[in-house]
């Protein structure tokens, strides 16, 4: 493992702020694709998927790989949901319930695999991260790009009717990439951009354009049962991670408080219940302990004692409520 002080790096204390107060989020680094007759070909096995239940980008390929039916072919491992001054630490680091320990080199910590792949490597230490694990080469760790490959790149090797299981459709791709765009913008990063502001003015641009969108994504499913078209999409993927731990953390970890889901939004209530409740891969992959201890404990320069919240209770409400 590498001694070099990468605390700035790992330590989310140390993260600076834009001198206007706002939270800007840097790009993902690794950014390889898997494809037929490129340098990381689709293989049963030969990839490894590490992850955070709490995390909402990394939870985004976990949903997508149920989805698929890629549990035989892509491995997992859950990181603590503790992250502390040396990132995300795996269960040899801290044994909380549902970690796992790193099964392919022993890591301590998230850091220690990037690290292992560049020395010198001066980006952020995030999850997910897709692992080959025949080079010992990060494929790539933008979850929008992940999930992407998990819906088409292992077609050929899947049953057809996983294979036929399209998330991304020819017909709606502009759609979903338009409503993926200001969704991403403003209610995805836009929670962050409200909880890690640090001026008045910054948080406040930032919560009102969330609210703005939620409002707009209010509207959008009256009468409807999913955000783009008349199917499950990537959009619907990309947005529920955010909704499902908007009551639990965000209305009051992150100021997000203008009105909750549940009592605020009877549409988005409605979606995100129904995914939750009827699809196993929305519900299965949903750790509600670990992302609540995630954000409370995590950030303290947000909440310095710690204090994990008892409420709400229930953290998501039954479909007939």
């Amino acid at each position: 493992m590498s001694t070099k002080d990468v605390s700035h790096l790992s330590d989310i204390g140390k993260m600076p702020s834009s001198s206007d107060g706002s939270f800007n989020r840097k790009p993902s680094t690794f950014r390889n694709f898997i494809e037929k007759g490129g340098k990381f070909e689709p293989e049963k096995g030969r990839y490894h998927l590490y992850v955070s239940y709490a995390c909402p980008w990394a939870t985004r390929a976990l949903i997508m790989r149920k989805l698929k039916d890629l549990e035989d072919f892509i491995d997992v491992s859950v990181v603590s949901p503790r992250m502390g001054s040396d990132g995300w630490p795996f269960a040899t680091a801290d044994a909380f319930p549902d970690a796992d320990a790193d099964p392919l080199f022993g890591a301590q910590h998230i850091k220690d695999l990037y690290l292992r792949v560049n020395p010198e490597y001066d980006g952020r230490f995030t999850v997910p991260i897709l692992w080959d694990k025949h080079t010992g080469a990060i494929v790539n760790n933008e979850s929008s790009e992940i999930i992407r490959m998990f819906n088409s790149a292992f077609n050929d090797l899947l049953p057809g009717d996983a294979a036929a299981r399209d998330f991304y459709p020819g017909p709606l791709r502009a759609q979903i990439d338009e409503v993926n765009g200001w969704v991403y913008d403003t209610v995805n990063n836009g929670v962050y951009r409200s909880g890690f502001a640090t001026s008045q003015a910054a948080y406040e641009t930032a919560v009102r354009a969330l609210f703005d969108s939620l409002d707009r994504l209010e509207g959008m499913l009256k009468g409807k049962e999913y955000i783009v078209g008349d199917q499950l999409t990537e959009a619907d993927i990309r947005l529920f991670v955010t909704i499902i731990r908007f009551d639990p953390v965000y209305v009051g970890h992150f100021k997000c408080n203008i009105r909750t889901i549940r009592d605020g939004y009877p549409e988005l209530h409605r979606w995100v219940r129904k995914l939750y409740w009827t699809v196993p891969a929305f519900k299965d992959t949903c750790n509600f302990a670990h992302i609540k201890m995630h954000y409370y404990w995590s950030h303290p320069m947000i909440n310095p004692h710690r204090i994990v919240p008892v409420g709400p209770i229930p953290d998501i409400l039954p479909l007939d409520q």
